[in-house]
């Protein structure tokens, strides 16, 4: 009896070719099969530049492997291609693109996998020579895992910790997504999140999410445990340019709780129970060409908050503002073609905390908190500092300020016969700055509960703050180090040298070990 076999194959009673046989003929059969590919993909891209201004219609679009995404949700994407394509004069070139920008789209939510393959053909059901123009799209899709779990451990800032995240994708077919986290680690003893959030119409660059919080943070620069509980709304949207927004409003109940025994007497004049209620609002532009490792562009980004002013609630009300500009520029090395890798970058912080009356009315405002003044110092701004070493201290405890400015300048220098493509880099940087607080906080007789301050105290003592932080030398550190930038996070671990540190400041020589996402 006769066997149906294919070339190649062997007869039972042969035994397997060895391993490098097997590779030389796969290395054989793919260089007889990658000259037609290309002649395939040569005669396919001639054809459609020799028929770019043909006229078509759009018949139908068909989206194969979207098993768990609904119709109603696909629709706002493709559905104006067809019924616009019917009155349109659309050429091949212009159909191309448009179903092109649609795919597009249909990835930057996350829920499919990149290889989205377009295919293009005459529907079966007419005559081609009643309706010569008109054409099929198909789409072959496929959707990625709904369910992502993931474990890990960090290290960085003098902190490390162990998590655990579970992420719920495309949870009711339009691109949903809900994320929970949980972490425990040396100073973020526990933290809890969970986020739900889902676009609106369809639209990849709008979307509305909803999350809660729940966290022990130890603070041993303050003398103190910080616990959260709170929730909030989010919207977020982006425009075509890569500009980012984010308008959202929390509730949040703060408690400074487990005091150390040396704790000062601001720190516990401030300990106790708070609720904040905030809205607040982002802008983003970032034209980097690395966020990581920044070699060419610049970024802005702006956070404006507003609690307990109003209608807002709470027992703490302020306007809290913080800037940040960033930029980079290449270095080119003579006799050196193409990007040497080297570059010069520097940043800038400022940010001020206004206190507010909690109602509409000028009866006072109350001095703001522990909890919400800028920290400043550390391994991720002001390098060559302890966390929160810059600013006003009672003994030995960090109390933040009011009013902030801090810069930094770096060169960063691929490592010797690795290249400028390389994820390392050599850094020389020397940064700065000052955190100041009103004047008043420093006295113990303003920082009592229920002390109260008038509009025109709270104006004369915040322009006497602003103006200190232009008065003077700020604290500066200089220093080099290794940096490497993952696609998650970037690493540095950089040798400080302080130069100036003002009065009661804590200065930090020698290495420091960096992992964040934002860097001054």
């Amino acid at each position: 009896m006769a066997r149906a076999s294919s070339p190649g194959d062997d007869d039972a009673s042969c035994a397997r070719p060895p391993k490098e046989a097997s590779s030389v003929e796969q290395r054989a059969v793919s260089e007889r099969t990658h000259p037609h590919e290309n002649e395939s993909a040569q005669r396919l891209a001639q054809l459609l530049s020799q028929n770019q201004t043909l006229p078509v219609t759009l018949s139908s679009i068909q989206i194969h492997g979207a098993k768990n995404t609904r119709k109603s949700f696909l629709n706002p994407l493709f559905q104006p291609l067809v019924e616009d394509s019917r009155n349109a004069d659309y050429t091949l070139a212009n159909l191309l693109q448009e179903v092109g920008g649609a795919v597009a789209t249909l990835e930057k939510f996350d829920i499919f996998h990149p290889e989205i393959t377009v295919h293009l053909s005459q529907p079966p059901h007419l005559d081609p020579t009643t309706s010569p123009t008109d054409l099929d799209v198909s789409l072959r899709v496929r959707e990625k895992s709904r369910l992502m779990l993931k474990t890990g451990t960090d290290l960085g800032n003098t902190e490390g910790s162990a998590y655990g995240t579970m992420l719920l994708r495309n949870i009711f077919g339009g691109a949903e997504f809900l994320s929970v986290n949980a972490s425990a680690g040396t100073r973020t003893r526990s933290a809890y999140s969970a986020e739900f959030s889902t676009p609106i119409n369809s639209n990849p660059n709008l979307r509305f999410s909803v999350d809660g919080l729940a966290s022990s943070t130890h603070k041993p620069w303050a003398s103190h445990e910080e616990l959260l509980k709170g929730g909030g709304l989010r919207l977020n949207w982006a425009k075509q340019n890569g500009d980012r927004f984010q308008v959202g409003y929390s509730g949040t109940w703060r408690q400074l709780t487990g005091l150390a025994g040396t704790a000062s007497p601001t720190v516990r004049g401030d300990a106790g129970d708070s609720v904040k209620s905030a809205i607040t609002y982002l802008f983003q532009r970032d034209r980097r060409d690395n966020p990581m490792l920044p070699q060419n562009g610049y970024m802005v980004k702006t956070t404006t908050e507003l609690a307990g002013w109003g209608p807002l609630k709470g027992d703490v009300g302020f306007s809290k503002s913080e800037m940040e500009v960033a930029g980079a520029v290449p270095i080119p090395i003579p006799g050196l073609k193409g990007p040497s890798g080297v570059s010069i970058g520097c940043g800038l912080r400022a940010g001020m905390l206004y206190p507010l009356p909690l109602s509409f009315g000028f009866n006072g405002a109350s001095p703001s908190r522990l909890n919400d003044r800028f920290t400043l110092g550390g391994p991720t701004d002001v390098r060559g500092f302890s966390l929160g070493g810059l600013g006003p201290r009672d003994g030995a405890d960090a109390l933040g300020g009011d009013v902030f400015a801090a810069g930094s300048v770096n060169m960063l220098i691929p490592l010797p016969r690795v290249g400028p493509d390389s994820p390392f880099r050599i850094q020389l940087f020397a940064n700065g700055g000052r955190s100041v607080a009103m004047r008043n906080k420093t006295k113990s007789n303003d920082t009592a509960s229920g002390q109260r301050m008038t509009a025109s105290s709270v104006l004369n003592n915040m322009l006497s703050a602003t103006k200190e932080v232009g008065t003077g030398l700020p604290s500066i550190s200089a220093g080099v180090g290794l940096v490497y930038a993952h696609p998650v996070a970037r690493f540095e671990l950089n040798f400080s040298l302080p130069l100036v540190t003002r009065l009661g400041e804590e200065s930090r020589k020698g290495l420091q070990v960096g992992v964040g996402i934002n860097f001054l």
